[in-house]
Order: structure tokens, then C-alpha cells, then sequence
């Protein structure tokens, strides 16, 4: 299926019959004509609203034509029949744009900086073809990709079990089912900057890990997909609220780099460490890694402000002294700081041995002299056990209860670590999926601090759904986002749980009693249903069944020829051309082709498209849909 914009562009070139030979394009023909600035067709282009909006600029009142990109959708882009070239996902030897297919000066390019990848990890689509679109040359079509999408097999779950509902409240939680990238464009219609909290965990790009994508180029293709990502993620936060990333060494600095060109590096608040394991490892080659980077951003630092930690049992018994004249118990602390200012630079008196102290070299004290005098006559200074020594500021306890600033290093014994979260999966009977969950009570600590009650929550990394059952359990809104089919074995399952009222993780920390609710639904699907039927073939005769479905149901990027594709693929492998037939090639090599015939910016159905006869989608569902979006158009 074509692209608005690129059957607007055919229509036009229809009216050139010179440019054709039969249904074939000939596209040096045209490319030629726009070298040699053709006045007739760039008028005919340029009388083309789609076609002005994308590929002209205005300079006062003179419309200028942007040619080159314009020449280059036709060179690239694998919209035309005879167009298929084995430089539509590589990196590859370019001068000023160009490949060297059309020039002989040689630069090394890297075109994915600017591309938008839509892939997913290989535990949700096992051998998939990562897949770019670039923004400048398919601006369109990056319309199409990132447009809102319908919503279907709705449904509500409360204590009363599971009920239909079509229409969508904002009171009400989310789950979604599909590609996290589109449903957050497509959160964006109603959630917009209304999101207090995001926490995420991405694939870690470890290797051992989900995120093993099949090219050379694997540490750019994830900051490509971190970064489509978090620039989503920036629109939907509140301008008060935070973004919270799990991460470890390997991506860790790369990320936090790429955080500050989205986010801005004024907005980075900390790079909190997590002690994920206490024990040193028998098998480590050089370190034990013993810990998780946790980096946090502000949508607007000057607008945020963090909730402090409740002071615990442990605490209070450090205020063990008191003087008993009704301020209450109290501990001795540093009244020295670090910062250097002059006017608290003086001398002060020891009331009982009439020794006088200085600060030291670059320091000061924290009050000036009038607040020292008073603190003095109404001792609230400690000058040691025999009353002889240096002045301290007394901390009463009474005075301190509505909390602590969080340091930025988290020890299991304050947060637990990843053994104690494997243990709470393992409660709800859930096979071991998940080699690093988080334990609840590290995301109790980021949601108190970062969010109050009622606020909304995100994670689009979902996994387990631990946010989801923290946030539950502790009165906040909030929106889940996962692909994988567990999401129905063990992420909604555990949500229903803590509906129950299961009294794992933090259930008793909180006094959780159960109740709640949340509404599910799933991006409706159209080419991912073939992906998956393609992942799930597992012969070449199975396989060629999907073949006539293909051709005559799903949408395709160009008219199907087997052989051209599978002569592609061997110049991809450096492999001489027409060598073996596709009928020679493995079977993953034939499922990758096939891949590749599938219109990747129709995996799943726009919401725009939801009242078209050919879409079947129930009358629930639609309602839900137009509900959600509030019956805008996408």
C-alpha cells in the first residue's frame, strides 16, 4: 500500500505518459528532467499541496523546490516496482548524500542518526528485520507509521472479574497490547503532557540480553531506539514530572548522553546507584557488577519537587538524647560546611571553658553569628559528652519527621535487590521468565518520590508489571505498554492478583487490601499478524502457503517477485547474484524476505482508517476507540 504521498506523486507523474513504459516508472527519465530543473513538471510537483509541504521551502514570497530530496525518494525509497536497492538499511560509502552507485568521491555516512527504527527485541519478534525510516526523504511516511492506532479485544478488570467496556475514562489505568513506539504515539492524543512519573527498564544491549538485533551495527541501532523513545516520553510528561531509566555499565554513559540531547543536560537530576546483588560472583572475569545506573530527568527542573523519604525505626535511633525540656530527643551533627562564605567566618566562645573556635581552613559556619548566639542561649548547640568540646548543632527528632533529601546510592537492605524481585515473581506461580526483575520496593521508593496520589504513571517497558502493581498499591494512576504475549500469562495475571489483594512485595508495608481497576487493549494488527504467521512457519512448505495470503491480503512495500528479492539478499551477503534460486535459500533467509515485501508502516491499523468497509472491527471496539481518542480524527 502506497503512502498518500507517494499515490499523490504517481498521479501527478501519470500525466507525463513519457515517464512511463507500460506500469513501469522510468525513473532516470524524471530523475533527469528535475536535474535540468524540467519548468512543466516542477510546476505540476509544486501545484501538489503534499508534495509543497514536504519537499519546498519559502524564502519572502519565492517557493524554492528541494530537488535533491526529492530526486532521492526516487532513488531510495522501494516504492516503485523496479526501484528494490541493497541500500535500504545499511550503512554504507556516500558523497554528499549520494551512494556510490551515482558518485566516485567516497565519504563514510552513517544515515540512521535521523531514521526512525520501529523493530522490536527478538523475544517479541524473533528474527524480525529491524526497520528505518528516515525523516527527511519520508516524512510521510512517518506520518503513517506514528498516526494513532485503533484499539480492539477491549476489556475492564475490577473485583468483580473481567466485563466489555467501550468507552474510556481518565480515571481509569491503561494496559496496552502492541510495538511500544506506536502506542506511545498513540498515548500522545490524550496524555500529552499529563504524565507525573515514567519509569522504564529497556533491553540492557548486553548481548545476552533481548535486544540482539542481526546487523554489524547494533550499539547505534539501540541509542536509535532509545532515542525515538524518550523523545515521545518527553512529550508526555507533565512539566513537573521525571523520567526514571534502569540501566547498566554496558549503555549506561552512552545513554546518559543521548538523555541529554533529548531531555537537555540541564535537566539531569542524578545518576542513582542500585545495589541489584550483594554477593560477589565465582564467574566474573574482571569485576563482580554488583549494581544498576538509574539516570533521572525533569521535564522542567525548576518545576519539580521531589517528595523526601519517610523517616524509618532505624533512623530514630540515632535521636538518642534528650534533655527533657519538651523538644524531644535529639543527635549531635556537623554544624561545619563546605561552601565558603565570609560573614560566617568568626570566632565562637565555648560557654564553658571559654575556649574560642574558628572554622577550618575553607570552611564556615552553616549560621551566621546572630543565629549562632541564639542557638547558644537556648542550648541548642552540644559541645561534646564532657561539655569541652567543638560546637555541633543539635537535630531533634521531632523537628526532622516529614522526611529525608534520597542519597544517590541505594542499598538492597533500603530497596532489596534482584534475588528478593525473582522471589516475588515466583510467588505468583509464574514461570522464570524475567532473569532481572525489579523488587516492588524499589519502585515504591521512585514513585513516592517522584509522584503523589492520583498521578499517572508509565512504563512501556512493562515486563512483569511490577510498576503497575506498585502503583496500584500505592493509589496512582497508571499506563503499561508491553508486546510479548506474556503480557497475558503473567502481566495482566498479576494484576489481578493485586486486585485480590495479594500481600506480596510491599502489600504489607502499605496495609494493601486489594481493589482497583484497569482497562486492556491491543493496537489492532494488520501486517504484524503476518509477521507473527511468518515467525511461526516452520517449514518452506508452510511458508509458501503464507505466500498467496501475502499477495492477495496484506499490504505490501512493491509488487512480489520472489527471485529479485532473493538476488537482493544475496548482494547483502556479498554473495554473487542469481548464484541459487529462493527456492535453494534456508529457511530463515526465505522468512526474512518475506519480511521484507511487508509494508512496515501498516503493522498495525490506524485509527483514521477504523470507519473503512475493509477494516472488521466490532461495534465495541470502535466505540472504545473513538472514546479513547475523544473522536478526533487521527
Amino acid at each position: 500500500m502506497d503512502t498518500r504521498l507517494m499515490q499523490q506523486i504517481k498521479k501527478i507523474l501519470k500525466e507525463f505518459p513519457h515517464y512511463w513504459d507500460g506500469n513501469e516508472l522510468q525513473r532516470p527519465i524524471v530523475i533527469e528532467d528535475l536535474k535540468n530543473y524540467d519548468a512543466i513538471l516542477i510546476s505540476a510537483l509544486l501545484k501538489n499541496q503534499k508534495v509543497k509541504e514536504n519537499y519546498s521551502v519559502k524564502a519572502g514570497n519565492v517557493v524554492i523546490f528541494k530537488i535533491q530530496e526529492f530526486i532521492d525518494i526516487l532513488r531510495y525509497k522501494d516504492y516503485w516496482a523496479d526501484s528494490y536497492t541493497k541500500y535500504s538499511n545499511t550503512i554504507g560509502l556516500s558523497s554528499e548524500g549520494k551512494y556510490l552507485q551515482y558518485n566516485t568521491d567516497i565519504v563514510l555516512d552513517f544515515p540512521y542518526k535521523d531514521c526512525v527504527l520501529e523493530g522490536g527485541m527478538t523475544k517479541e519478534d524473533t528474527g524480525k528485520e529491524e526497520v528505518f525510516y528516515n525523516e527527511v526523504i519520508a516524512r510521510d511516511e512517518i506520518d503513517t507509521l506514528l498516526a494513532p492506532k485503533a484499539l480492539v479485544n477491549v476489556k475492564k478488570y475490577d473485583a468483580n472479574g473481567e466485563h466489555k467496556v467501550d468507552t474510556f475514562s481518565d480515571e481509569d489505568n491503561l494496559i496496552i497490547k502492541g510495538n511500544n513506539l506506536l502506542a506511545l504515539h498513540s498515548l500522545k492524543e490524550r496524555f500529552a503532557e499529563k504524565v507525573k512519573c515514567i519509569y522504564i527498564d529497556p533491553p540492557y544491549n548486553t548481548g545476552g540480553d533481548s535486544f540482539k538485533y542481526n546487523d554489524r551495527f547494533n550499539h547505534s541501532t539501540w541509542l536509535t531506539f532509545m532515542k525515538n523513545r524518550l523523545e515521545v516520553a518527553k512529550e508526555l510528561l507533565s512539566e513537573d514530572g521525571t523520567i526514571w531509566i534502569n540501566i547498566d555499565d554496558d549503555e549506561s554513559h552512552y545513554l546518559k548522553v543521548l538523555s541529554d540531547n533529548v531531555f537537555g543536560r540541564d535537566s539531569f537530576i542524578n545518576n542513582i546507584i542500585w545495589q541489584k546483588k550483594y554477593a560477589p560472583q565465582n564467574d566474573a572475569k574482571w569485576f563482580t557488577d554488583n549494581h544498576d545506573h538509574i539516570l533521572v530527568y525533569a521535564k522542567n527542573k525548576k518545576s519539580w519537587n521531589p517528595n523526601l523519604l519517610p523517616r524509618t525505626e532505624k533512623q530514630a535511633q540515632y535521636y538518642k538524647y534528650d534533655d527533657n525540656d519538651g523538644r524531644g530527643k535529639w543527635r549531635s551533627d556537623n554544624i561545619l560546611v563546605k561552601s565558603f562564605t565570609k560573614d560566617r567566618v568568626f570566632e565562637v566562645e565555648n560557654p564553658n571553658t571559654k575556649q574560642k573556635f574558628l572554622p577550618p581552613k575553607g570552611r564556615c559556619w552553616r549560621y551566621s553569628k546572630e543565629s549562632f548566639e541564639t542557638m547558644i542561649n537556648e542550648n541548642r548547640i552540644y559541645w561534646g559528652k564532657d561539655g569541652t568540646g567543638a560546637p555541633q548543632v543539635k537535630r531533634y527528632w521531632n523537628n526532622v519527621k516529614q522526611g529525608i533529601t534520597p542519597l544517590t546510592i541505594w542499598l538492597r537492605e533500603e530497596v532489596s535487590d534482584n534475588q528478593e524481585a525473582k522471589k516475588e515473581i515466583t510467588s505468583f506461580m509464574f514461570d522464570n521468565l524475567f532473569e532481572t526483575p525489579k523488587p516492588e520496593k524499589l519502585l515504591q521508593r521512585i514513585i513516592h518520590i517522584a509522584s503523589n496520589e492520583n498521578d499517572i504513571v508509565l512504563d512501556f517497558f512493562m515486563g512483569s508489571a511490577t510498576t503497575q502493581s506498585v502503583s496500584m498499591k500505592m493509589n496512582r494512576r497508571f499506563i503499561g505498554i508491553e508486546q510479548m504475549d506474556y503480557i497475558n500469562s503473567v502481566s495482566v495475571p498479576r494484576l489481578q492478583k493485586v486486585i485480590e489483594g495479594e500481600q506480596g512485595g510491599i502489600s504489607k508495608v502499605v496495609d494493601w487490601k486489594g481493589g482497583g481497576s484497569f482497562v486492556y487493549a491491543e493496537l489492532m494488527e494488520l501486517n504484524q499478524a503476518y509477521m507473527n504467521k511468518i515467525d511461526q512457519a516452520s517449514t518452506k512448505v508452510g511458508l509458501a502457503d503464507l505466500w498467496d495470503a501475502l499477495d492477495n491480503n496484506a499490504d505490501l512495500n512493491f509488487q512480489l517477485d520472489k527471485e529479485k528479492l532473493a538476488n537482493e539478499l544475496l548482494k547483502e551477503h556479498d554473495e554473487e547474484e542469481g548464484s541459487i534460486t529462493f527456492n535453494e535459500l534456508t529457511l530463515e533467509e526465505q522468512k526474512e524476505i518475506f519480511k521484507k515485501a511487508l509494508d512496515k508502516n501498516q503493522l498495525y491499523i490506524p485509527y483514521s482508517e477504523i470507519e473503512d468497509a475493509n477494516i472488521i472491527i466490532s461495534d465495541n471496539d470502535k466505540a472504545f476507540t473513538h472514546s479513547f481518542y475523544n473522536g478526533k480524527e487521527g
